[in-house]
């Protein structure tokens, strides 16, 4: 028998995204947002609310960057989304964060978080909090490749968000290989 939970954000998994953005004064920002997804090859899309100082800084710069919240950094990831900076203009510097420039876009790469979405702001709709964003690089740090030069997760260690319970989830564990273990069945 299935329980019914009704028309909600519910979904597994779901990432948690730290976007970065540049202040007016050139100054880092992160957030976090767990409501996103890839949207087509090279597009990504988050729900980013309006009255967030990321949606200001969105329009004024154009730029972004998506980092994948990490098991190492939990803490600081959950810190940049309970803290706004409309209100803590230096909450990238109390969640521990370094910031490098992005090479591709206006937006700061974080140090501590080892792979990135690097990405231009397609749109961004702040009634319906839409933003659509074109991947322009993908970057990883060396420290989370496998030996076959790709991101390995294990190493990465990626974290998801559990709505229901409010819970931080690592990523990780391998059950299967993809385009190939269902083809016993064709």
């Amino acid at each position: 028998m299935r329980k019914s939970f009704g028309a909600k954000a519910i979904c597994y998994p779901m990432p948690v995204f730290i976007i970065g953005t540049y202040n007016a004064d050139g100054t880092p920002n992160a957030m976090n947002a767990a409501w996103g997804g890839i949207s087509e090859e090279t597009e990504i899309t988050i729900c980013v609310d309006s009255g967030h100082k990321t949606a200001e800084n969105l329009m004024t710069r154009k730029a972004f960057t998506v980092s994948m919240a990490t098991a190492d950094h939990v803490a600081a990831c959950d810190y940049v989304g309970l803290v706004s900076g409309n209100k803590e203009p230096d909450k990238f510097a109390k969640a521990g964060f370094h910031a490098t420039k992005s090479e591709y876009v206006d937006a700061p790469l974080i140090d501590e978080l080892p792979m990135a979405l690097e990405c231009e702001v397609i749109s961004y709709d702040p009634e319906t909090c839409r933003l659509v964003g074109r991947i322009v690089n993908v970057s990883a740090d060396e420290s989370v490749l496998g030996e076959n030069g790709k991101v390995d997760v294990g190493k990465l260690r990626p974290i998801t968000f559990d709505t229901m319970n409010n819970q931080y989830l690592v990523l990780g564990e391998k059950v299967g290989q993809a385009f190939h273990d269902g083809v016993q069945l064709k």
